[in-house]
């Protein structure tokens, strides 16, 4: 095995730590996964274990390593790609957290949102950061660490806290406490960081009482970010070349480089990217902007985004908390074992609806149910639910645009469903094309770094071509009614929960 062979790529998710081994055509010679804890102390709460998250990806790293020869001696550099808007707060000088990470998936500051939109800081947060004000994004979170853990305000005031995002505290960790940094695109999640400017919003970090000394330094998403000094690299330091949130990494895996291109990743949650170019476009029908995987300083491009907070973790719900699945993969075969739903429609906003909704008070509904719905009927509208919220965010990009939409590249875990796959180009009326690898956050994280080694170019990257591709057969009557439908359904869910 040659030296300098391989780009490890780590990819910390949602529910999940990963580590894949590219090759320098950036195929994938090494795949390792481990799910970690989930944890909700309140309803709509939602946390994390930081040292965990840790100790499962730098596991999932040594098991990657371990499955080629001279692993350790054959990488050349790191790319790591992250769940965004997670946060840690941690000591500056002991390297430990000071509360568990409150996950981006978290509604427990809604209400403190809710006040800062009646205040009508929204437009000038909007302006800023591209963002609207939902307790999605982290500054909320971190301010509630502030205020909510005994002495961390003051300790903050002394210098003595550092904050970020998962990459930055995967950075930390893998530097042994020497680089603390983020990338553009993780900074731009946070609703601290002027995306036009690049840099932290002095206005924004006081409104929120964020001390900048918390903040890590950012960096564009391709160069070195730090390096990895761990002793599984047995003395080696390793470059981490490659830096994105999951996805603007895999907007940048699917080669998605070009104005109007749009891709959608099946996780945890579905989230839609457009690209927009050096246009920093302003929604007007709930989408947010956002900047893409920049591989040079100060050369911002943008896309709008439309998140959908529970895609994949509806799979997640029918197997582990109604248990009427023992796999993940059954629930495709299931679905499209039955011809339609008997007209249930489920709305699984358990954590609030996204785009283009910004419901913070939303909660999940299941709808249309008779004498003879069952398990399959229910399993099917699931799955159905995902296809119909991100159509929500594709028609909102359509009216931003003021284009047609030809295709929709698709990645993530769920696109590997046929049948979700076909319904999602039913609906939209366009192909959904596939790539052949599905890992494109990972794939995106390597790309970066592969860049910056020099082993491929923009081109290259740009010119993969899609494995599958999923051409809309759906008469237009059904389509209509099945819509009609699951607007009526979004209704019932809409502000279930009320303002405190």
């Amino acid at each position: 095995m040659k030296k300098n062979s391989f780009i490890l790529s780590l990819d910390q998710g949602t529910t999940s730590s990963r580590a894949l081994l590219f090759d320098r055509e950036l195929n994938i010679v090494a795949m390792a996964q481990q799910e970690f804890d989930q944890f909700y102390p309140q309803p709509g709460w939602v946390e994390h274990d930081p040292e965990e998250i840790w100790r499962s990806q730098r596991k999932v790293m040594a098991n990657v390593l371990k499955q080629v020869p001279d692993g350790p001696a054959a990488v050349a550099a790191i790319g790591v790609t992250n769940q965004r808007e997670t946060v840690v707060v941690w000591n500056r000088r002991t390297g430990e957290p000071i509360y568990p990470a409150i996950v981006w998936q978290c509604r427990r500051t809604a209400d403190f949102c809710s006040e800062l939109k009646r205040r009508d800081y929204g437009p000038r947060i909007r302006d800023k950061t591209g963002l609207v004000i939902d307790a999605y994004f982290s500054a909320s979170k971190l301010r509630w660490i502030l205020d909510h853990v005994d002495g961390a305000r003051e300790a903050a005031q002394r210098g003595e806290l550092l904050c970020g995002t998962i990459d930055s505290w995967l950075l930390w960790k893998l530097s042994n406490g020497t680089a603390h940094v983020t990338d553009y695109t993780n900074a731009s999640r946070t609703m601290l960081f002027n995306i036009r400017t690049l840099q932290w919003d002095a206005e924004l970090l006081d409104l929120f009482g964020i001390p900048s000394s918390m903040l890590p330094t950012p960096v564009p998403s391709s160069g070195e970010a730090a390096r990895c000094a761990l002793p599984e690299f047995e003395g080696r330091e390793v470059p981490v070349l490659g830096v994105s949130g999951d996805q603007q990494a895999a907007l940048f895996g699917q080669g998605c480089f070009a104005p109007g291109q749009i891709k959608n990743t099946y996780g945890t949650g579905c989230f839609l990217l457009m690209h927009t170019g050096g246009e920093a476009v302003s929604s007007a029908n709930g989408l947010v902007t956002t900047l893409t995987a920049q591989t040079l300083a100060g050369a911002p491009s943008y896309a709008l985004e439309g998140s959908v907070f529970v895609g994949g973790a509806v799979v997640q719900w029918l197997r582990d908390e109604l248990r009427i699945v023992t796999r993940s993969s059954d629930v495709g075969p299931i679905a499209a074992s039955i011809p339609d739903t008997g007209g249930v429609f489920l709305v699984p906003a358990f954590a609030g609806l996204g785009a283009p909704h910004w419901d913070m008070y939303a909660r999940g509904t299941l709808v249309g149910m008779t004498r003879g719905t069952g398990r399959a009927q229910i399993i099917r509208a699931a799955v159905e639910s995902t296809a119909y919220q991100c159509w929500d965010v594709v028609d909102a990009m359509r009216a931003d645009s003021g284009q047609p939409i030809a295709s929709l590249r698709a990645d993530g875990g769920a696109s590997a469903d046929d049948f979700l796959m076909q319904f999602q180009a039913d609906l939209l009326e366009c192909r959904v094309e596939r790539p052949t690898c599905i890992e494109t956050t990972a794939l995106g994280a390597a790309s970066l770094a592969a860049l910056a080694l020099g082993w491929q170019t923009s081109e290259t990257l740009a010119g993969r071509p899609a494995a599958s591709v999923f051409t809309p057969n759906m008469p237009k009557t059904q389509r209509n009614a099945l819509l009609a439908g699951w607007r009526k359904a979004v209704s019932r869910a809409a502000r279930w929960e009320t303002e405190n």
